[in-house]
């Protein structure tokens, strides 16, 4: 079980008998204009109910912020539990309309529905999880996105992915029963305001499945049907007995009598009563291989059901070799007139689950005809409290996670060891097909593999490893002095047909389900093989005997991502127990990218990569990510996770240089264009990198045209090119030059790489005098307008320090115009004044752009004053208009005065 500590999880509880409101389908993308666009929300009583105290928020997860939000207080759902949220132009007729391509369309974005005061929810807010109903999470791209998002809303969950080529013409995402009390998402054909189109198609796999049943209860035949597939081979029909576990029945199917796709299959009434236990299983073969009157066998069947008779289960045997890690159908007391009939109605991809079948009138060679059901998908409350356990959505979204490692021991008996794992759905679940390794750093082989096939973890998901005299004991009993102290590893794996280290050469990661890399002081580097294989771009963890007085552990804390190893902690033992975690560390504030070089950028001399922060001395960098954005290669991300502190002088290396505090990952380096972020948060959330809050991201710089980053990152966003010619020994690097924003534009300069110590920066020393009139271009202003007007005011130096640059490319940077003006009249750009530089050398390269000024009266604007001018001039100004201004106000009373008492004189 997760600590209490961990934040914004939910406690999820089956409802059934109380209905509840769900948000029950999502269009948000329509074929060209996104007139069509819905959210329909349903209360699954199928009864008109109010919807007071119900909020409706629309997230985009461009910075995970809100941009609509719905009060629903006056309204209620119809007659049949349906409410609309939708265009003006769709039918049939939303209650609440909506502008054209109001919902956002992704990449990441989320709807949720709130219970509580309206009035804490507001446009811009960050997201929450604080009343939090129901949400979807939906996203265009299919190697992940949103993570920041789902983390919060739907925790245990990924994005739904939606598919805009899944059908021709509009489709929607709909919210289907997957099994039991497990629900998902799929793409349909929308249905606004109607049941929606959650029959599963007739063929969920490419392998035989069963569709329909009749249990016959001894009266009449009973019946199977089952997808017919071509490339399958043999297959027979195999009907078990649920108290023998013996085969009672057997029949070669032909594949070449299907209708529809459709096979069926009558079996006599003896078989198949429906008031006793049994089976069906479909496997690859003949009745020759499955005789009447033979043993169940133990060969994997391709599909799968179990039913159990009232009063009458079937033997755990026949369940755990048939349906795995589930639980058999349970027929009712009453056996109705001519037996039960069940169609397969669950959505679930995966076979062998009674679950996914519902009682249904039978549709002999058509698709199913499957009731909507009438429980509710979850009801969620935040965890964390003092007596609540934090668990996950239904079980059927997780698997497995290490959850709590112990391999050091006080004293020489090390008889305490121990590998906790955890089940994300906190119940018992089986762990048929599961496999443990434990890896040794020293030949990066396993030295031990274990099969926990057979076995089962505990109500509340726990499944426990370890010496044999460990309190509580174990499930599985290890020899004391069994788990090696570090550098190794262990690695959790789904390996149905066999061992791990059999299916795949060296480091198996094929059906890696986590790992977990430690060491001991000092072993980093023993560690690297293992660390690179199933814990990629992460140091491995320390269990640090000198953290806590006695034994220590280490323990899932922080998040449920797979081998994210930032998401433990060293913590107190507590085998079979909820994780007793140590508070978050402070965020470490002040802390700020200083200086950045990068192998790529060399002007003809030796080049090394690195990347300096810079902070208050003995700052504890724990918790913080230095994230590397390589444009030029496909957007590859590299994160590595930053140890350590500060040092006295305020200063902390990662790279390739000389006595650098932490090194890269082998291979990696700063690339030619790119981006380089620090962020605080999970592993996995800072490598997502395009899905960061504000809060998340503590400082970037960007050098190149990283769409991604620049449409996700904050209107202060660093963006600068390096410039190799301004730097005349050949090693470059961007450097900061101002202290106290950490993301302002102005902050950065190209110059000669310092690190570990103090920046060069331009300065007045070598700064020299320029008086440069550009006439109206063609293109290079903003917007390719022709005429530096576009220039906005807030950004107007670094744009115009960007186009010096373009012309002279002499190393002309946002700060090198500290004292420098510059107008704007008639589309012509004037700047003079000082520009500031770090050396003779550039400052030559910038006076040479001054044969190319115009001169005054051919057209460029006499200087005027601009935002660039000091405050006090262009306060004197203000001043000096008003003065003058209040002067001529007052000559024109005067005058006016004098007339009028010389008309009147006269």
């Amino acid at each position: 079980m997760m600590a209490l500590t961990i934040l914004c999880l939910f406690l999820v509880t089956l409802a059934q008998g109380e209905p509840c409101l769900i948000i029950s389908e999502i269009n948000a993308d329509n074929p060209r204009l996104d007139t069509s666009e819905f959210v329909e929300l349903y209360h699954t009583s199928g009864q008109r109910s109010s919807l007071d105290g119900y909020t409706l928020v629309f997230y985009n997860g461009n910075g995970n912020v809100a941009y609509k939000v719905l009060d629903l207080k006056g309204h209620s759902t119809d007659d049949r539990g349906f409410f609309l949220v939708g265009s003006v132009e769709m039918l049939p007729k939303p209650a609440i309309l909506l502008p054209p391509n109001t919902v956002q369309n992704g990449p990441d974005d989320a709807i949720a529905l709130y219970h509580t005061s309206a009035a804490r929810y507001v446009e811009k807010m960050n997201v929450t999880a604080a009343g939090l109903v129901d949400a979807v999470v939906y996203t265009t791209r299919k190697t992940g996105g949103a993570e920041v998002l789902a983390e919060i809303l739907t925790p245990g969950e990924r994005a739904f992915v939606e598919d805009e080529t899944a059908l021709e013409g509009d489709e929607s995402i709909e919210r289907c029963l997957l099994s039991e009390d497990r629900w998902g998402f799929r793409v349909s054909a929308p249905s606004p305001g109607q049941r929606n189109n959650c029959t599963p198609s007739a063929a969920p796999s490419s392998l035989p499945v069963i569709t329909e049943l009749k249990l016959g209860g001894g009266q009449v035949d009973g019946l199977v049907e089952l997808t017919s597939t071509t490339d399958a081979g043999p297959l027979v029909l195999v009907v078990l007995n649920g108290k023998t576990d013996r085969v009672s029945f057997s029949f070669n199917v032909n594949v070449d009598t299907s209708r529809n796709g459709l096979i069926s299959v009558t079996v006599d009434k003896r078989y198949m009563k429906g008031d006793e236990s049994g089976a069906v299983a479909i496997y690859s073969g003949t009745t020759s291989e499955f005789p009447v009157g033979s043993p169940l066998s133990q060969i994997e069947p391709l599909d799968s059901f179990v039913f159990a008779g009232p009063g009458d289960r079937p033997s755990a045997n026949l369940t755990e070799t048939l349906i795995p890690g589930r639980q058999p159908y349970q027929l009712s007391n009453s056996l109705k007139e001519g037996g039960f009939d069940l169609s397969r109605c669950g959505m679930a991809t995966w076979t062998r689950d009674p679950g996914v079948f519902w009682e249904a009138p039978q549709t002999p060679g058509q698709p199913n005809q499957c009731p909507w059901p009438k429980i509710c998908p979850h009801t969620m409350v935040p965890g964390g409290g003092a007596d609540t356990s934090p668990h996950l959505p239904s079980w059927g979204t997780g698997d497995f996670l290490i959850n709590e490692l112990n391999t050091d021991t006080p004293g020489m008996a090390e008889d305490g060891e121990y590998l906790e794992l955890w089940h994300p759905s906190g119940r018992r679940v089986s762990l048929q097909g599961i496999w443990v390794l434990f890896f040794s750093a020293h030949n990066n082989k396993p030295y031990r593999e274990i099969s926990l096939s057979g076995h089962f973890t505990t109500a509340k998901g726990y499944f426990l490893l370890g010496s044999d005299r460990l309190v509580p004991a174990p499930s599985i009993r290890l020899p004391p002095n069994t788990i090696q102290n570090g550098p190794d590893a262990v690695a959790l794996y789904r390996s149905p047909f066999g061992p791990p280290s059999s299916q795949q050469r060296g480091i198996p990661t094929k059906g890696l389900l986590d790992a977990v890399v430690y060491r001991k002081m000092g072993s980093d580097k023993e560690a690297q093989e293992l660390s690179k294989a199933l814990t990629p771009g992460q140091l491995a963890l320390l269990e640090d005997p000198e953290v806590l007085p006695g034994d220590e552990s280490l323990s899932r804390c922080r998040g449920l991502y797979p081998y994210d190893l930032s998401s433990f902690s060293v913590a107190p033992p507590t085998p079979l127990r909820e994780n007793s975690c140590p508070r978050p560390p402070p965020v470490p504030e002040g802390v700020v990218l200083n200086e950045v070089a990068s192998g790529h950028w060399t002007n003809h001399g030796q080049q090394r990569s690195f990347v300096e922060l810079r902070g208050p001395p003995l700052t504890e960098l724990r918790g913080l990510v230095l994230v590397m954005f390589d444009q030029e290669h496909s957007g590859r991300i590299v994160a590595l996770p930053l140890t350590g502190f500060i040092d006295d002088d305020g200063y902390y290396t990662v790279g390739n240089v000389t006595e650098a505090d932490q090194t890269f990952p082998e291979g990696e380096d700063v690339p030619a264009r790119g981006a380089v972020l620090l962020c605080y948060d999970l592993f996995s959330v800072c490598r997502a990198a395009t899905a960061l809050t504000n809060s998340s991201r503590r400082d970037e710089l960007i050098f190149g045209d990283v769409q991604l980053l620049l449409s996700s990152t904050s209107a202060r966003g660093s963006q600068i090119i390096p410039a190799l010619r301004s730097v005349q020994n050949g090693a470059v690097s961007l450097s900061r030059c101002a202290c106290c924003d950490a993301r302002s534009p102005s902050s950065w300069t190209t110059s000669s790489p310092t690190p570990q110590t103090v920046n060069i920066c331009p300065s007045i020393a070598f700064s020299s005098h320029i008086d440069v009139c550009l006439g109206p271009p063609s293109s290079g202003w903003p917007e390719n307008s022709g005429d530096c007007s576009g220039l906005s005011l807030g950004r107007r130096i670094v744009q115009v320090a960007h186009y010096l640059e373009q012309k002279c490319l002499c190393g002309i940077s946002a700060f090198s115009l500290q004292g420098a003006n510059f107008s704007c009249v008639s589309g012509w750009l004037r700047v003079w004044g000082n520009i500031l530089a770090f050396s003779d050398h550039q400052k030559a390269l910038i006076i040479q752009m001054s044969p190319g000024k115009l001169p005054h009266d051919d057209g460029c604007p006499a200087p005027t004053t601009d935002s660039r001018t000091g405050t006090g001039s262009s306060l004197g100004l203000q001043v000096g208009l008003v003065v003058g201004l209040l002067v001529l106000l007052a000559l024109g009373a005067a005058l006016v005065t004098y007339f009028y008492k010389r008309r009147y004189v006269f």
